[in-house]
């Protein structure tokens, strides 16, 4: 009993120490926040809630209550697509709080074996480095191509895995060994007169399962009038980190990512996801503390930016009439919000006015698009319940919409929603497509 005391204090004390004391006397107890939290509108529970959560933060922060198993629950169950933030009168950074709650548990939690070294792999061996992710990108290609997925399903192997990683599983892209810088190279010059010098964040899973998408990222720069160069040397930005407890390996991400792009002396940072995007315009607050860092890291943030901002704000205009034939009926698109390109990044109209720029596409607004499709980085597997639940209404809304075309600015988003018309029986009607993807293929060459 004493043991667990001492534990539970120590836990105590790195939460009190950890919590930004500013950000929980911020928060008035409005309620502004609860119609905007998903896991609220699902259970009506106080404690599912921002307000509430903050409020359990505090409370232990102060020594009112015990950091218990079902305080760790709460933080945990948080889906952190921050859609609370936006609609906070006394701006209270809510996605700072949750983090620094989760790293406090994190950094005080003994997990079984089998986590330690699933935690450790993934953190520390395969996502900080570039070209392990390009190892897991064969592996996941000799998978997919050499029939032993095939096998894998016709043998029932694939049953030993829980039901929501078999359904991951079915709705992977084609994995590349290869990411863009491989297939295309670091530099790309602008089409005609050049606006800007860019460098595009590649990210670790969109290069090795988007990397066509990377790819007409480029294209579409190229043609809007940037100069494109890729880093080489750049890697994983630390969102799946920060999110996850393991803020120091965040910070490092952080630190080599800031010294590659400063090399590269570039007029912006452009980020083709919504998730990547978030923590790389966060570098600033992530690095607030080291004086060795700190202006560079303002640097970093105030640079980086999304394809569609970047395209509508500064680009050259482009012609999205490619495909389209005289009298063809309009195909009818939607889009589903990236939670932290809309929440973080403040990024919602730029997308919206692209896809409305597009010949033969008719735009339909899709009811709480700005609702989180239950993704959230890693959530869809460690809480599979609940994010289930949350795809199961947005499913609802998109099929409502009758569109052809789901589009979305997020890997992690576009996957869910492959997930959800996959379960729902909607894949001869519909297709969810990233929306670069989608501009790339009617952009005129």
């Amino acid at each position: 009993m004493a043991n667990g005391q001492t534990s539970t204090n120590a836990l105590t004390e790195k939460l009190r120490l950890r919590l930004d004391e500013d950000q929980l006397t911020n928060c008035m107890r409005c309620g502004f926040c609860l119609p905007a939290c998903p896991t609220f509108a699902e259970t009506g529970l106080e404690a599912e809630s921002p307000r509430g959560r903050i409020a359990l933060m505090k409370a232990v922060a102060d020594g009112i209550m015990e950091p218990d198993q079902a305080f760790e629950d709460q933080m945990n169950h948080c889906l952190g697509c921050r859609a609370c933030e936006p609609a906070c009168p006394a701006g209270v950074q809510y996605g700072q709080l949750i983090e620094q709650a989760r790293d406090a548990i994190e950094d005080h939690k003994e997990h079984k074996t089998w986590v330690k070294v699933t935690r450790k792999t993934a953190f520390k061996a395969v996502f900080p480095h570039q070209q392990r992710m390009k190892w897991v990108g064969r592996g996941l290609q000799f998978y997919q191509k050499s029939g032993l997925r095939t096998v894998a399903h016709a043998t029932g192997a694939m049953k030993l895995f829980p039901k929501h990683m078999r359904d991951m599983e079915k709705i992977l892209p084609d994995a590349s060994g290869q990411g863009v810088v491989e297939k295309i190279g670091d530099r790309h010059p602008a089409k005609g007169e050049k606006v800007a010098t860019v460098a595009l964040f590649r990210g670790c899973i969109m290069d090795v399962l988007f990397t066509e998408t990377n790819i007409h990222t480029v294209d579409l720069l190229t043609a809007a009038g940037f100069e494109v160069v890729i880093p080489r040397q750049q890697n994983c930005c630390g969102a799946l980190h920060a999110h996850s407890g393991e803020a120091e390996g965040a910070r490092d991400l952080a630190r080599r990512n800031i010294k590659t792009f400063k090399d590269a002396g570039v007029d912006y940072i452009v980020s083709n996801a919504g998730g990547c995007g978030a923590i790389l315009t966060e570098y600033d607050h992530l690095l607030h503390e080291d004086p060795q860092w700190r202006d560079d890291a303002v640097w970093f943030a105030d640079r980086v930016i999304d394809i569609s901002d970047l395209l509508v704000r500064a680009g050259r205009s482009l012609d999205f009439s490619q495909g389209q034939q005289a009298g063809e009926p309009p195909v009818t698109i939607t889009y589903q919000d990236s939670c932290h390109l809309r929440n973080v990044m403040r990024s919602a109209d730029a997308p919206r006015k692209l896809m409305r720029s597009v010949e033969g596409a008719q735009y339909v607004e899709m009811k709480n698009a700005d609702r989180c499709c239950g993704s959230a980085g890693i959530y869809n597997i460690t809480q599979p319940v609940m994010a289930g639940q949350i795809l199961d209404h947005k499913m609802e809304h998109v099929e409502a919409t009758g569109a052809s075309y789901l589009l979305t600015s997020n890997p992690g988003c576009l996957l869910q929603m492959k997930h959800g018309i996959e379960e729902q029986g909607l894949g001869k009607q519909m297709k969810a497509v990233h929306i670069v993807d989608f501009l790339h293929e009617r952009m005129q060459k």
